[in-house]
């Protein structure tokens, strides 16, 4: 499984009165690595939505806090892909600084149809793409 590399600057609005990475502010961060993840492979948000008439949302997730992140902290969210459905793909994401586990998440996403949001089949083009870069 081929691990994706995205990294994060953490700044003060990620942070609570502590300096502490606010717990939310995790799923941004995993968020943006997932979009960053598609766009490596030539596929952008807008695109799926105009040309293939799909979004990709998030039907579930598991999240494992392990450590904290800080203001100014340099990370790398990782993304690798786990398993690939009809109409879903599911992810293992990781947040690390300097090679240490932060955080572990296991991500579920649903392609659905861009007007009705209603499961459909990832299109095929896609599908090659993602299942040959796993």
């Amino acid at each position: 499984m081929s691990q994706f590399g995205w990294p994060i600057r953490v700044y003060y609005e990620d942070t609570d009165s502590g300096g502490v990475v606010y717990h939310s502010n995790y799923l941004n961060f995993m968020e943006r690595a997932r979009t960053e993840w598609l766009r490596a492979m030539g596929f952008e948000q807008t695109t799926l939505k105009e040309e293939y008439g799909v979004i990709i949302v998030v039907h579930s997730l598991s999240i494992s806090f392990k450590k904290p992140a800080y203001f100014n902290d340099m990370l790398i969210v990782h993304s690798a892909l786990s398993n690939t459905g009809h109409s879903s793909i599911e992810m293992t994401q990781t947040i690390q600084r300097n090679g240490i586990l932060l955080i572990e998440a296991q991500v579920k996403a649903a392609f659905v149809d861009a007007v009705t949001f209603k499961p459909v089949g990832i299109p095929a083009k896609i599908k090659q793409k993602i299942t040959q870069q796993s």
